[in-house]
């Protein structure tokens, strides 16, 4: 199922911009923003990659990251961003409307996609998973930290019952189907 804020209907989406598949740990925003870039055809990368290494360190220990921890972070990926202006997908968590406003300043035609569901079904995924730093214990810090989209952001949420390639197609539909936002006038 999906979501289409105010932003969308007003025709602020479109494919030819960078977009952010974002969401807690495990709900498959690597999974989804890989299928979406395919499907799209454009780069994609993820977040998770970008973090250095005492961030990873923290992560592994179980310590949940400071916003201190985050901002230098934040900017590493919304330097790829900006080098992306005519389409990318990054997955990254973007947990709070600081952090995407933060991303923003890079990219300002920037587009999510949260990724949402119920939180027994994204806990099972991630304890199911293999080789990630990401522990499992901090699945609740998480959700606690989770702001969904603001009616103002532009993005869809999704449920992530759905199987990937039922998310990815109606996805890739929405953010194509809008035009691009209107160049403003030259101040």
């Amino acid at each position: 199922m999906i979501v289409t804020t105010a932003a969308q209907r007003d025709g602020l989406v479109d494919a030819h911009r960078p977009v952010v598949v974002m969401g807690v740990s495990g709900s498959g925003k690597s999974t989804v923003g890989a299928a979406l870039a395919r499907h799209l055809g454009v780069p994609f990368a993820d977040a998770d990659d970008l973090h250095p290494p005492a961030n990873i360190a923290k992560m592994s220990a179980g310590e949940p990251l400071t916003d201190e921890d985050r901002w230098p972070w934040l900017d590493v990926v919304g330097e790829w961003l900006a080098a992306h202006p005519e389409g990318g997908v990054m997955s990254c968590s973007a947990l709070r409307r600081a952090y995407r406003d933060r991303l923003r300043s890079w990219a300002p035609g920037l587009r999510f996609v949260h990724l949402d569901g119920e939180a027994s079904l994204i806990a099972m995924r991630q304890s199911a998973r293999e080789g990630h730093f990401m522990p499992p214990t901090l699945q609740a810090s998480q959700q606690r930290a989770l702001e969904a989209l603001d009616p103002d952001e532009p993005g869809v949420r999704v449920d992530v019952e759905a199987t990937v390639e039922a998310l990815v197609a109606p996805v890739a539909r929405d953010l194509n189907a809008r035009p691009p936002p209107p160049t403003p006038p030259p101040p």
